[in-house]
Order: C-alpha cells, then structure tokens, then sequence
C-alpha cells in the first residue's frame, strides 16, 4: 500500500551515523540542509525564522570536536515551531505587534535538542496565536502543502509538517491542542507524536504578550515531535520526555484493537475513509483483532462539547468569549471535574483494549482560503459542515491527555492520508512501536 513521499532523503538519526562513520561532517550535514531550504523553501515558505550563519558556526565548531556517544543526535540539522523561544530570534507567533519580540533564553525543549547534539537552522510557520489547520499569517505568509501548493500543510505546525515533508529537514518540534502536530502529520504524510499531557515541557513556549514569564503549559496543550519515520519519532521523545518512559513491548498480533471511523459531531470524508479502511482490512488480513464499536466508549458527543468548551477557555486564558461571557472559578473547575471524569471512562475502555485506531481528521489537507478554518465551513463529501466540529478527531485524544501517533496509511490523489494510533495515558512508546507495527504491515 503506497502513500505519496516527496523525498528518500534521510532521517536524523540516519543522519547522524553517517556522521559518526565519517561519511560526513557536522558542517557537511548542515550545509546541504541550508542548500535544500534555499532551493524549495521559494515555493513552500516553511522556514520562515533562518539562522543560518549561527548555525553553521555551530556545526563548524562540532566538526572540530569529537562525537560524544551521550548526542545521538549529533551535528544533525532541524528546525522547530516558530512559537518556541530561541535565544536571539523573534517569537511572535504570527501578530505583527510582536515581530520584534527577540527571545532572550532558548526553550527547555531548545535545550535538550541541542544538548543531544543537534542543529537548529531556524522556525518554521504558524498562524496567529496557533489557532488555525492553515499557518499563515501577516509577519510570514502562507505556507503551502508540499504535495499540492493550493493546500494547506495544516496547522498550527504547518511549516514544521512541510519542511519534514519536502526533505529540506529530517524532523522538527511542534505543539498541539486542537491536532496540531497531528493533522500537519495526516495532510502532510509524515509522522507527528501528540505526547501525553504533561511528559514533554513547554518552558520557553509562551504567548508573546507573556514572553519570559514562564507560564504554565496550559490545559490540554502538549509538545511533540514530528519526522519521516517511527524511529526518529521515538528518540526525539525520549530526548525530552521529563518522566521515564517504558513500553511493554506487546507483539502488534497480541493486541485488541477498536478502529472508529464515524463521530457523531462530523461525517468522516470518503479520501479519509477509503486509506483507512483499506488499511484496516490490511492489518485484519495479518491477522490483527479489530473491533469496530465498544460499549466501554464515553460519549463521544459530549466529549466533544466538553473539549470545546475547556480549549475556548484555554486557548483564551479566561478572556471574555465573543458573547461577552466570562468563565469563572467555579467552571473552570467543573471543567477540571468533567475532564477527570471523562479520563476514567477512557481507562476504563484501555482494560479491554489496547489501541484506539482514528482519522486525524475527517478531510485531507484542505484548500488555502482566507480566515480561519475553524470560522467557516469544510466540504465534506459534497457537503458542506462547520469548520469547528472538525476538531472532533483531534479532541478524541486531547480531552482526555492520551498519547497519540500519526502514521501514514495511503493517500487520495494526490493527498497523503494518515491513521492515529491511541493508548492509555503515559504509553507514549506503545503509541509509536505499535504504530511502527502497522507502518511494516502496510509498507513493508
């Protein structure tokens, strides 16, 4: 089963042990990623925030060193969500009245990053306050879809998506609340990792209007990595996981799995549905148990209303919503007691099951328009349906602060399409192994 690619270029941890037998140096690496962004970015506009010069200096400086077994990921180029903080770059998160907001320190996930020996060239694209499935924005522009540049890469890490996508770098780091990681994954046709809530800091990872503050990571928001394939998706986690990490190493033809394609808050499309069924069928054929409905399910309606509700809130830090309204103490608090609630039910459901099987989202990477996608409407098999009720798939997993990974199944024309891959709460590395499974099965 195929899916379309748009280049055979390495990973980053392919990269490295090149690096480590000497078939290229640190200055090498990052000077052909520098070369690639130049020549593709003209058309992409992935890489909005270079630091080349720096970067180079630094990798110039790594080739006079020796390689420490302690940087796995030594002299290895990548880029990162303009939204993190860098030392000496601007953070405005697309609003042009903080475009010469100049971070001061790099972001934890900064720090680790380059502790383990990589090479930050740059950030890459978002939309205003990361609140868009597009990433464009007035200090920036618009980035568009490798695959087809009348498309979307997804939001709110787009850019990160398309520069993973297109080759110009071998991963990057993106964040996530309504799918951002996720669905730049799905519409790119790469491999993204919305982490549990709370394993990955977002330290350095804040509002421009709160820069050096250090604000807390906020409900339902995560860190998480995306690149071309499971492995590379696994160490950047364990890169900057801030809890110990296991896995229990079920073989895939073990595990009982429920695979949900419809969501009572919005039709699932045919290019979404086709990929995924065919590649339910695949893994049923090698012999993989598949329930396709559970009693043990929450309300998936509900759900999805409650989700809606905490990320508004969220997402706004209590401002007042368009209506004027203002949530109180005491509903930020029933929130918090229906969240927990709901988190019950879904380990309740992982008792029986091991992985919950999912579209990202119910369309494939959608057509550039201006506002925001969530504000208007998306076509959904002809018709036409409230941008916002999209997000049902994204808060299937971030309501409840599960780990969820996203894989490439298949594609519709010229469209990637990815499946998410969902576990109970801190079974971040059974996410991507079990996910790593079902890519063998599909891909070879």
């Amino acid at each position: 089963m195929a899916y379309p690619q748009l280049t055979k270029k390495p990973g980053a941890l392919e990269t490295a042990a090149a690096i480590r037998r000497g078939e290229m140096s640190p200055y090498e690496a990052v000077e052909a990623a520098i070369a690639r962004i130049e020549h593709l970015d003209a058309h992409v506009n992935a890489v909005v925030v270079p630091d080349f010069d720096r970067a180079l200096d630094r990798a110039r400086a790594m080739d006079a060193s020796h390689i420490a077994d302690s940087q796995p990921l030594f002299g290895v180029p990548m880029t990162i969500k303009e939204s993190f903080d860098i030392a000496g770059l601007p953070t405005c998160w697309g609003h042009e009245q903080f475009a010469d907001n100049i971070a001061t320190r790099d972001a934890r996930v900064v720090r680790q990053l380059k502790k383990a020996g990589a090479v930050i060239l740059g950030k890459t694209n978002v939309p205003p306050d990361l609140a868009d499935w597009q990433s464009a924005n007035p200090v920036y522009g618009r980035t568009n879809n490798p695959h087809n540049h009348s498309r979307s890469p997804g939001g709110s890490s787009g850019g990160s998506a398309a520069a993973v996508a297109s080759g110009m770098v071998p991963c990057d780091f993106g964040t996530d609340i309504g799918g951002s990681v996720r669905v730049p994954a799905h519409f790119c046709g790469i491999w993204g990792h919305k982490a549990s809530w709370g394993l990955v800091s977002k330290q350095g990872h804040d509002h421009p209007a709160m820069a050096g503050n250090d604000a807390h990571d906020g409900a339902l928001s995560i860190a998480g990595p995306l690149a071309r394939n499971a492995a590379d998706v696994r160490m950047l986690l364990q890169l900057t996981a801030t809890l110990p990490l296991r896995a229990t190493a079920k073989p895939l033809a073990e595990c009982r799995m429920l695979a949900l394609l419809d969501h009572p808050v919005c039709p699932t499309d045919a290019a979404v549905r086709g990929p995924i069924e065919a590649a339910l069928s695949a893994l049923e054929a090698a012999g993989i148990a598949i329930d396709r409905a559970s009693t043990l399910l929450p309300d998936l309606e509900a759900q999805h209303g409650d989700y809606m509700r905490m990320l508004n809130v969220a997402m706004a830090r209590g401002a007042p919503a368009p209506d004027g309204k203002r949530a109180s103490a005491t509903d930020w608090f029933d929130m918090l007691d229906q969240q927990a609630r709901n988190e019950l039910a879904w380990v309740a459901l992982f008792e029986d099951y091991d992985f919950v099987l999912a579209p990202p989202a119910p369309v494939l990477a959608v057509p550039h328009r201006e506002g925001r996608v969530f504000d208007g409407t998306i076509a959904i098999d002809g018709s036409k349906q409230p941008g916002a009720a999209a997000l049902c798939w994204a808060g299937l997993a971030t309501y409840p602060n599960l780990p969820s990974t996203v894989l490439p199944v298949g594609e519709s024309g010229d469209l990637p399409c990815g499946l998410q891959v969902i576990s109970r709460r801190w079974a971040d590395l059974d996410c991507i192994a079990a996910a790593e499974a079902i890519g063998r099965i599909l891909h070879g």
